[in-house]
This record gives C-alpha cells, structure tokens and sequence, in this order.
C-alpha cells in the first residue's frame, strides 16, 4: 500500500504560478508511475502530467504543454506539479495517483492509489 498526499493549491491570479507536492509513505520502495489528475465542477478527471521509470519524458496533456512542469525527488518520495501561465481553466481539484509497476495511462481508473485531492483555482 501507498498513501499519497498533496499539497500546495490555493486561489491564484491569471498568469500567476504554483506548485503542488504529492509526498508518499508505505511501501515507497516498489516502482512505480506517479501522475497528476484534476477535475473540475462538472467534468471528467483527466490526466495534467506523469512520470515514471518506463518512460525517458514525462508525458503531458495537450492543455498544459510548456506551462506545467512534473519532476520527482526521490529520496524525498515526492512528486511536484509546477504550474506556470495559469488560466482560469486550470481551476479544479487536483489529485496526485499511483500506479503498481509504472505504465502510465490516460485513463484514471487504471491507477492504485490516490491522493484527497488539492484545490486550485485561478481568477480572472
């Protein structure tokens, strides 16, 4: 088992930049792919950034390419969502996930374990 907890969003301006932290404790010492999700009023959870040991990049959605920057420190067990030229369509919560054995997929139903969730939201 693996607990996942983030940390990080707040309320933000239009342009403005922040970063989430996802920190893992329990067996942290098995491979595996950490992403970031979020889900805003209404829609469906969708995957923002990955990470993992089977890829040589991290993978990003569309949306956030350029913007949005995943990186782990893995003596910390964490993983960090760095956020820049933020939109107010970047408002959501936002979940830190695991997956067993590393591959990483678009679909969020496909990952192990979860974190509470944090909120972002950007003003206009």
């Amino acid at each position: 088992q693996v607990q996942l907890v983030e940390s990080g969003g707040e309320l933000v301006q239009t342009g403005g930049s922040l970063t989430l932290s996802c920190v893992a404790s329990g067996r942290t010492q098995n491979r595996y792919g950490v992403a970031w999700f979020r889900q805003a009023p209404g829609k469906e959870r969708e995957l923002v950034a990955g990470i993992s040991w089977t890829i040589s990049s991290p993978l990003y959605a569309d949306s956030v390419k350029g913007r949005f920057t995943i990186s782990a420190d893995n003596a910390k067990n964490t993983v960090y969502l760095q956020m820049n030229s933020l939109k107010p369509e970047d408002t959501a919560v936002y979940y830190c996930a695991a997956r067993d054995g590393g591959t990483l997929y678009f679909n969020p139903g496909l990952f192990d374990y979860w974190g509470q969730g944090t909120q972002v939201t950007v003003s206009s």
